[in-house]
């Protein structure tokens, strides 16, 4: 049997692999979707994101399946016992940093109708292509993802710097670099 070529960053690790092969890239339009990869990517920050992909269904479970209209409104209490779940990362700031961003997400769909809107409007609605030989060569951070970050952080968004923002950017598919040998460049 053939098996298919795929970005060598994933390969070797069957969670990383099944991540690659099904999500990374693929274009989401979701608010949802969108604000899961935000609460991951955030806590991703300063650490691997095959850690924060082991840790998943623990933060699915911890933060009440990644909805933003319910974390928005976390009381102390909640916060504490996040702190306490060793299922995920237990950064204080991070856990913070996630109920504010669940405000600020709902501040933007009211703004734009949704976080899809807003998000897309920087890449000009469809997805970016780069021609990525080797992942090594794909930058980590963009003027796309400088302004992504610029404009979160001035609304009061946690944990959103330059290379956070190119990471979610890449996972949600705003930009798609995977390697061009990889069976998912020309499937996403």
């Amino acid at each position: 049997m053939m098996t298919k070529h795929k970005c060598a960053w994933c390969v070797g690790d069957d969670l990383y692999e099944a991540y690659h092969d099904n999500e990374w890239g693929v274009p989401v339009h979701d608010d949802d979707t969108f604000f899961e990869f935000l609460v991951l990517e955030t806590f991703q920050a300063g650490l691997s994101w095959i850690t924060i992909l082991r840790k998943r269904e623990n933060f699915k479970k911890a933060f009440d399946n990644f909805d933003y209209k319910k974390i928005a409104n976390y009381k102390q209490s909640k916060i504490d016992s996040l702190l306490q779940d060793a299922g995920i990362v237990r950064n204080k700031l991070k856990v913070n940093g996630t109920v504010t961003n669940a405000k600020l997400f709902m501040d933007i769909q009211k703004e734009f109708g949704s976080f899809s809107n807003y998000i897309w409007n920087f890449v000009d609605g469809k997805p970016l292509i780069n021609n990525v030989d080797n992942y090594k060569e794909a930058p980590a951070t963009t003027a796309i993802s400088d302004a992504v970050s610029k404009d979160l952080k001035r609304r009061g968004f946690k944990f959103v710097g330059s290379t956070v923002m190119y990471a979610f950017m890449q996972a949600t598919g705003l930009v798609n670099d995977h390697e061009v040998t990889c069976f998912r460049y020309e499937e996403v």
